[in-house]
Order: structure tokens, then C-alpha cells, then sequence
């Protein structure tokens, strides 16, 4: 049965709830699951009807899904993605925009769109999105909840569809730190207890942001200050931040294109405006163009490794600005896109892990680590 969903944060084209073991860790907890994770004998919706009607059934379940399972939480049912995941906004032409809890008049944040309005609603304890480009942590800025990109690779992705494999992650929901270091605790392997020692404040990203936000944001980066051993300001970008918002978006095209355009091409499939577009770029993109940006992008990552060495943590803005309104122009919409993924980028390119931690204004917030069992390093 579908839940008692007044946020249109779940499917009803690919519902599929399921009991978990009873037993775990996780026991007595419920969660959701965006519809891009495979469920066996159910077909994976991935945003898109054409996509639901030209693929079969699931034949095994999402090994992350299954782990939840197994660990004792209990599945809802799956919750809504902008159209194969490629938007940061939610809005989603086919199945309709999930709310916004804590601001109704304003998009909820994609691709993880149903998931992140599942937990800040109160509808399930946590939820499963993925992050690429920000698709966890810009709707968990939106929503005022936890939400965490993992490090590439951490946990496997199997069984879910993939958008740009060398950055897709698995993430998830929660609206306490609590929550999110037991799912952590489930899902992601082993470390020794970490603590950082230096807190680095990325000035250049918080001069990026609208000024309100920084003021917004104070008291919060002021307390993490005053908890932090050593505290360091620093430059992040080694040039225009535009450029790294370029190198993701040139990277993370040509593999889209590389996935989806021969589906695409068999099936016409219709999209909604903004990811139409989107995929007709892909096919613009320069082989030459890429071919300059990958080793750019090793670049990043040795430079991030470098910035943050083995005890320091990052301090930076999610998001330039508060969730843009319902129905913004779409060229309003690309220009926000643009400065965010100034921001997002950092992690995706370097290959790290990022959590947006939860602020009561349900903005923006810094970026910080709560739990041991991650790091923001490249070795995890």
C-alpha cells in the first residue's frame, strides 16, 4: 500500500514495498528508496516512463538495498527522481514536483527529489538517493536534513542505473547525525576512528555565495570553529571557480552521452524542459574538450588530497543560495545550476565524500563530517 503521502514523494507507477529482517541495527526503523535502485521481480522506473516500458524486471535487488534489509529497516516504498536523474531542481514533468517541507513555494532539489521530501516530511526515518552532481546534497540543503555523497567506489553501486559512473555515489537521508552514522554503520565497510585536527574554512567558495546566506550561516561555522583544534582559512579553487564547474560538466556529459544516447535514439523518449536540452548538449560536447579535462581532473584530486592531508576537514557552502521558487524560468534555473555546481564540484571531481549537515534555517549549511566512520580523504 502506498504511504499516507500528502508530498508526492513516492511512486505509484513502480511502488514496491518490503519487510526487513526484524532484527539489526536498523530494526523498527522505516526507509525509502529513489527509484533508480533495483528491486528483483520489479521494474526501475528511473524518472522516466519511456525508461519504465523498455526495461524489464529487476532479477537481484540492490546489494545497498539489500544490506538495509537485511540490517532490520523496513521499505516504505520508492520515491520519485527527476528524469534519469540528470537535474538538480525535482520537478519532474511526468510524475509531478514532490513538496518542499520546509518551503512549499520552492522546488524540493533533484535528482534525489522524493527521498530527501520523504525524511525532511517526517514520512520515514531515512531515505537512499544517489549523488553524481549534488542530487543528495543540494535537495538535503533544500530540505533542512542530513545528506551524504560517499567517497567513488566506497560502496557499491550495483544494481542501480547509472547517470556518470566515474561520479555517481550512493547516499542517503536522515534528519539527525545519529541516524546517519548507524545507516553508515551498515553500509560502509570498516575504518579506525578518525578525528580531525584542522579545520579548513574554503574562503573563496563562501565569497562565491549570496552575502545572506554567509550571514545566515555564521553562528553555525562559528561553532564549528570554536570545536575545532586548529583553524586554518583557505583558497580552494587554484583559479576561476567557473573552470571547475566546466571540467565537471564536460566530464560527467560525455558519459552520459556515452550511456544514454542509444536508448534515447531507439525510443524518442519525451523530456521535460531544462534535461531536454541537457541531453541534446551531450552531443555537442568536443572529444578534444575531454580528452583536455581528464587529466585536469587528476589534477583536482591531487590538489584536494595535498589541501587536506591526513587530519584536516572542509568547511564550504552546499548551495549559492536559498531553493529557487516552483516554476522558475528555465534559464533562471541553468544560471543557479551553474554556481552550484561551482560548489558541488569540489567533491565529485576529486572523488570525496561531502555531507550537508542540517541547519535550522533550511538553507544552506557547511559541510561537515559528524561520525568517525568517514573521512574526507581520497583513502576513504
Amino acid at each position: 500500500m502506498i504511504p499516507n503521502d500528502s508530498l508526492n514523494a513516492f511512486t505509484r507507477h513502480t511502488h514496491v514495498a518490503l519487510d526487513g529482517s526484524g532484527t539489526g541495527p536498523l530494526a523498527g526503523l522505516s526507509m525509502a528508496v529513489k527509484d533508480v535502485y533495483d528491486i528483483a521481480g520489479h521494474r526501475t522506473g528511473n524518472g522516466n516512463p519511456v525508461w519504465l516500458e523498455t526495461h524489464p524486471p529487476a532479477t537481484v535487488t540492490a546489494s545497498s538495498v539489500q544490506r538495509l534489509l537485511d540490517a532490520g529497516a523496513r521499505m516504505v516504498g520508492k520515491t520519485h527522481t527527476d528524469e534519469l536523474a540528470y537535474s538538480l531542481n525535482g520537478e519532474n514533468m511526468h510524475y509531478g514536483t514532490p513538496t518542499n517541507p520546509k518551503a512549499p513555494g520552492r522546488i524540493p532539489g533533484g535528482s534525489s527529489s522524493g527521498s530527501a521530501a520523504a525524511v525532511s516530511g517526517d514520512l520515514v526515518d531515512f531515505a537512499l538517493g544517489t549523488d553524481c552532481g549534488g542530487s543528495v546534497r543540494l535537495p538535503a540543503s533544500y530540505g533542512g536534513i542530513y545528506g551524504i555523497r560517499t567517497s567513488h567506489g566506497l560502496i557499491s553501486a550495483d544494481g542501480i542505473v547509472p547517470l556518470a559512473a566515474s561520479f555517481d555515489t550512493i547516499g542517503w537521508f536522515a534528519r539527525t547525525a545519529q541516524l546517519m552514522r548507524r545507516v553508515g554503520d551498515v553500509l560502509l565497510p570498516p575504518s579506525a576512528p578518525w578525528a580531525p585536527k584542522t579545520l579548513l574554512i574554503a574562503a573563496d567558495a563562501f565569497a562565491s555565495v549570496d552575502p545572506a546566506i554567509v550571514r545566515a550561516l555564521q553562528q553555525g561555522i562559528d561553532k564549528t570553529r570554536a570545536a575545532s583544534p586548529r583553524v586554518r582559512d583557505i583558497k580552494v579553487y587554484s583559479g576561476d571557480p567557473a573552470e571547475w564547474s566546466a571540467l565537471f560538466r564536460i566530464l560527467q556529459g560525455d558519459e552520459i552521452r556515452e550511456f544514454h544516447s542509444d536508448w534515447i535514439d531507439r525510443h524518442q523518449p519525451e523530456f521535460g524542459p531544462g534535461i531536454r536540452e541537457r541531453f541534446q548538449w551531450t552531443r555537442t560536447i568536443d572529444p578534444s574538450d575531454v580528452a583536455k579535462a581528464k587529466p585536469k581532473r587528476e589534477l583536482v584530486a591531487q590538489l584536494m588530497a595535498q589541501v587536506l592531508g591526513e587530519d584536516c576537514l572542509l568547511c564550504l557552502p552546499t548551495a549559492p543560495g536559498i531553493a529557487p521558487k516552483l516554476k522558475t524560468a528555465p534559464e533562471e534555473l541553468e544560471a543557479f545550476r551553474a554556481r552550484a555546481f561551482a560548489l558541488l564540484a569540489v567533491a565529485g571531481l576529486a572523488r570525496l565524500p561531502q555531507i550537508r549537515s542540517r541547519s535550522t534555517l533550511h538553507q544552506v549549511r557547511v559541510s561537515t563530517f559528524r561520525f568517525n566512520t568517514v573521512r574526507f580523504h581520497p583513502k576513504y
